[in-house]
């Protein structure tokens, strides 16, 4: 078996990933937007959004996992010759989204203030951050919908229409933030809540632009033509609870990773804040070349034919460990100069530089783990993935990284070190499993 793919191949997975990629980018960038417009506002706005930002997600987590049921539902209906009954699975998960998503906004709602102060009990970050969090609850429906979309572009191989959806909703969401937090163009100045509002409102406009796409390309799939049976309902929420439990746990893990942080020093975690912003930019095209892996061994598995799939999860690793090679490079060689745009005190970023070169040789174990996991998600083998993934960070990882960075006091490389250890070991669990080939028998 060839471990780097053809140039065919290759131009297969580019084809879904690169706008995949864009539309990950385009959400950075404008994120940073966003965040700069409520910088204007003074810190306690800044922290009030940025609080809210992550109890959002951490709301929003259970109905997020859609995404990855619906995609490989999809890409294996494409893979079977059942393409008239690929959207289906959509029109599941719509129908999970609204279920699932309307009982969280109204709860969550309620309890707003509560959730904010179990999080940072100061009075006048609660009091700034609970209107931005109620606006942004009003969307959890617009999440799970979205996702859900997000999934069957990447199942059939469409993910422009990912991409084009997801640049207009950003721009829509810059507009309307200039609009509702400074209130311009006859809006009210509603400060951190028009932050919230403007998302919200952004995200069901990306709502809308879907449904028209898929009203103009996925009737032919079935879209809103067929409700799910009982029984298909049941596969899309075995493929997708589990995912959406390990992307909640996965983000409580980065929180206890900075509360072990902060035990350490707040020169350390102000070097942490910059690592993780580096590690979230970073892994952006392993998850769009992950998607786009995940898509092909499904529809291989739909084509029963098992070997191309396995072909597909290793010619992914080594696709995907070349792209991440190239972007961890600089990180390796020249940490000074990239921190230097972030930390200007000499010898903070003289702390952060090691780190940042042990976290940018990290990507490569990252590259193994986008693959290799997305391809086992791809197969339908989602509970073995969360089982991998939330015990090795938090059996392993977390743990080791407080004995080691605080109990014995080595410090930050230390704490850095054990999150890149816990990641090698789930690279390693994904490897066996993708050998052993037990997912070739999973029916979905």
């Amino acid at each position: 078996m060839a471990l780097f793919p053809t140039t065919a191949r290759l131009r297969i997975v580019f084809s879904i990933a690169l706008p995949m990629m864009g539309g990950m980018v385009s959400q950075v960038l404008l994120n940073l937007v966003d965040t700069a417009m409520v910088g204007t506002l003074g810190p306690t706005s800044l922290a009030a959004v940025g609080i809210g930002s992550y109890a959002t997600f951490m709301a929003t987590a259970a109905v997020m996992g859609l995404g990855s049921g619906v995609q490989a539902l999809a890409a294996r209906r494409i893979g079977e010759q059942r393409a008239d009954e690929a959207a289906v699975p959509l029109n599941g998960g719509l129908i999970t989204a609204i279920a699932a998503g309307a009982p969280i906004s109204i709860a969550l709602w309620a309890f707003t203030p509560e959730l904010l102060a179990l999080l940072n009990p100061d009075p006048a970050l609660v009091a700034e951050g609970t209107p931005y969090l109620r606006a942004r609850m009003i969307a959890v429906v617009a999440v799970g919908m979205n996702f859900s979309f997000r999934g069957y572009w990447a199942g059939v191989s469409l993910t422009r229409y990912y991409m084009q959806t997801l640049i207009i909703m950003h721009l829509c969401n810059v507009s309307l933030n200039y609009a509702l937090i400074f209130g311009h163009f006859g809006a009210p100045a509603l400060g951190a809540e028009g932050a919230g509002l403007a998302t919200s409102i952004s995200l069901y406009i990306g709502t809308t632009i879907y449904m028209f796409l898929a009203f103009r390309h996925g009737r032919g799939h079935g879209f809103l033509r067929a409700i799910p049976s009982a029984a298909n309902m049941k596969i899309l929420l075995k493929l997708s609870l589990p995912t959406a439990l390990q992307q909640f746990l996965f983000a409580a893990g980065f929180t206890a990773l900075f509360w072990i942080v902060g035990r350490i020093s707040a020169d350390a975690v102000a070097v942490s804040h910059v690592l993780t912003t580096f590690i979230l930019v970073a892994l952006l095209p392993g998850m769009a070349f992950g998607i786009a892996i995940m898509t092909r061994v499904s529809e291989a598995l739909g084509r029963n034919d098992a070997e191309d799939a396995s072909r597909w999860g290793w010619q992914g690793v080594a696709i995907i460990c070349v792209v991440m090679g190239t972007i961890a490079l600089p990180g390796v060689v020249i940490p000074e100069i990239l921190l230097s745009g972030f930390i200007h005190d000499p010898a903070i970023r003289e702390m952060g530089a090691g780190a940042l070169r042990l976290v940018a040789a990290g990507l490569i174990v990252d590259a193994v783990t986008s693959s290799l996991m997305n391809s086992l998600l791809g197969a339908g083998a989602t509970r073995q993935v969360m089982f991998v993934s939330v015990s090795s960070q938090w059996l392993l990882g977390l743990p080791l990284a407080w004995l080691t960075s605080v109990y014995w006091g080595y410090g930050l490389i230390a704490c850095w070190a054990c999150f890149i250890g816990y990641r090698a070991v789930q690279a390693a669990a994904f490897a066996i499993l993708w050998s052993r080939g037990d997912w070739k028998t999973i029916k979905i």
